[in-house]
């Protein structure tokens, strides 16, 4: 049986999110207190390890399995030329990960993660949401399931990416709709579109606005009427890493967004994640503030695909290795004392 065969098993697991574990993220604490360093030198490193311990449940957390999964799904929007690219290109895109050519193949081989795509449906975009439902309850339940499926439980750490040209488009609507703004606040140029390419997004995303405001404003419904099954899929894996206890890096503006409908109604959905950086879409900054993370990373990116997400995993990794194999005032002989 599917993951979110219902909206009513979606919705109970949202109302189902278990916490860190605070004996845990203690012992971390207590751990961190006796390396042979000053108290809080490491800064957010010290913060990475803690936060780890508490989700994995143990003092000294490791990650010996990670990875990161790219989505991928199209949409029906496209034809209001949103994008700078056609929509045959996130196939085409799909097809280059799995030959090994794109950046995050090489961004995750060097961050030690495993590397899995998920195509939804790419013969099938989603419907054009400014005269209908982006996808039917059926379509957004198997999006949902889908993201949840590629979810291995033995994973000791998860990073979530899409690909879908048009999806920086329903990212902004998702993000209006959830956050509240204008359109104007959410948009910007995604894949490189020009000033007429911005106010064409724009327009787009008010008209979807305007024509589902008289709709259940659900994280479900937000994310069936405004979403794409990546976006979709994202929510689904994100939620159901919360569901195993996995901690979960985000990537960039589209990842966000696919949490936006769900942190409206249920904050607490971002706890177990870590935003591994802010990209230079300008509406992300703004959507990680009301998502409650700080981001690990700023380094002008805007690809997608997870990169930042990956390049952050490295980072993850240094904190743990701190953590963890750091000697001890006593081991080393070294005097804490003040």
């Amino acid at each position: 049986m599917s993951a979110f065969a219902t909206v009513a098993a979606f919705d109970a697991a949202l109302r189902a999110l278990p916490a860190p574990d605070e004996a845990a993220i203690a012992a971390a604490v207590e751990r961190q207190a006796s390396l042979t360093k000053p108290a809080g030198s490491l800064g957010r490193l010290e913060d990475i390890a803690l936060f780890l311990a508490g989700w994995q449940g143990k003092a000294r957390p490791t990650v010996d399995r990670a990875r990161v999964t790219v989505f991928a799904g199209n949409h029906g929007i496209t034809a209001h030329g949103v994008s700078a690219f056609p929509p045959a290109v996130t196939a085409q895109m799909v097809a280059n990960f799995e030959a090994g050519g794109a950046a995050i193949n090489a961004l995750s081989g060097a961050a030690g993660l495993e590397l899995k795509v998920v195509a939804l449906e790419l013969d099938r975009p989603t419907a054009d949401f400014t005269v209908a439902p982006a996808m039917s309850a059926a379509e957004c339940l198997a999006a949902l399931s889908a993201g949840a499926a590629a979810v291995d439980p033995a994973l000791d750490l998860l990073a979530v990416g899409e690909m879908g040209i048009g999806n920086s488009t329903a990212a902004a609507a998702l993000c209006a709709r959830s956050f509240g703004g204008a359109a104007r606040d959410w948009v910007g140029p995604g894949t490189g579109v020009d000033a007429d390419g911005i106010a064409r997004k724009i327009a787009v995303v008010e008209r979807g606005l305007s024509f589902h405001d008289n709709t259940p404003h659900t994280p479900f419904e937000t994310l069936r009427r405004l979403g794409g099954r990546e976006i979709a899929a994202m929510a689904g894996a994100v939620l159901q890493a919360r569901l195993l206890r996995i901690p979960v890096v985000m990537d960039g503006f589209i990842s966000g967004a696919a949490l936006a409908p769900l942190a409206a109604a249920c904050p607490a959905i971002t706890d177990h994640c870590i935003a591994g950086h802010v990209s230079l879409e300008p509406g992300h900054a703004r959507l990680l503030d009301r998502l409650g993370l700080i981001p690990l990373l700023s380094l002008n990116m805007r690809l997608g695909e997870a990169s930042g997400a990956a390049i952050a995993v490295s980072i993850i990794r240094a904190a743990l290795a701190a953590h963890n194999n750091m000697a001890t005032f006593a081991e080393a002989g070294v005097s804490n004392a003040p």
